[in-house]
């Protein structure tokens, strides 16, 4: 499908989607509404992450499967979950769609682990010098935090990049870690990461909008999607590309482009 918009317009029209979508008023029914809840940054972090890990498909389903899990800690689920032995964290039992009991029991294992040595998961999403994104940082954190696993179906939840996945879940992730938090949607908590490097989280939806307005061209939602789209992304904003994630999935909700 070819551009709807004219490209002299497009990003004066994606700026008012991102103006009406990155507002308070967007969390109330989106995945990052579980993680708010909290309000120390270690907390939201956790959270933030077990939430995104299991971001797909209806929204509803989402929050409601994140619900459940965190309905098994306190207003402080680290300190919790720091202190918690096996046969406790096998006493939690919740999924979604894929996502299974012994996915979940895998998960909150390896940030027990880590969480017991480590304040912040931020240092291991960090970029090397002659890195231009966070990819290649996903598939170290990848294997950072699968250490020990002898079972690796559960692996299929940590995208890799390198394998030529799009990674959705961990790039929506460390949007909300890393953006500005000025706006009251995003945490901006890991202040060592730079939002000129983020990726604009990339699936069927995002990726069906942006063929629309003709800033995508290729057909599947790998990574090398994800870099054409990041490429045109960061003509319109080098400092914070992945603004335009709200302006796509407003327009998307607002079934527009059907």
């Amino acid at each position: 499908m070819g551009s709807l918009i004219p490209k002299k317009d497009l990003k004066d029209w994606l700026e008012t989607w991102v103006l009406k979508y990155e507002s308070p008023k967007f969390i109330e029914k989106d995945p990052i509404s579980i993680p708010h809840k909290y309000p120390r940054a270690v907390d939201k972090e956790f959270v933030g992450f077990m939430t995104a890990i299991i971001s797909w498909g209806r929204r509803k389903s989402i929050l409601n499967s994140a619900s459940k899990m965190f309905s098994y800690f306190g207003d402080q689920p680290v300190d919790e979950l720091v202190d918690l032995k096996d046969e406790d964290i096998y006493d939690i039992y919740w999924s979604h769609r894929t996502f299974l009991n012994e996915d979940g029991w895998r998960f909150l294992q390896s940030f027990r682990n880590y969480y017991r040595k480590n304040n912040s998961l931020e240092k291991l999403f960090s970029k090397r010098l002659n890195e231009t994104d966070y990819n290649q940082s996903i598939d170290r954190f990848r294997l950072v935090f699968s250490e020990g696993w002898t079972h690796q179906r559960s692996l299929k939840h940590l995208a890799s990049p390198i394998a030529g996945s799009a990674a959705k879940r961990i790039h929506l992730y460390l949007r909300w870690m890393v953006r500005s938090d000025v706006k009251g949607v995003d945490f901006g908590i890991w202040r060592t990461l730079d939002p000129r490097f983020l990726s604009c989280p990339l699936d069927i939806h995002s990726g069906n909008v942006a063929r629309s307005i003709g800033i995508l061209k290729r057909s599947q939602n790998d990574f090398q999607a994800l870099k054409e789209l990041d490429k045109n992304l960061r003509k319109f904003d080098k400092k914070d590309p992945v603004r335009y994630d709200f302006a796509l999935f407003g327009i998307g909700e607002s079934g527009l482009l059907k």
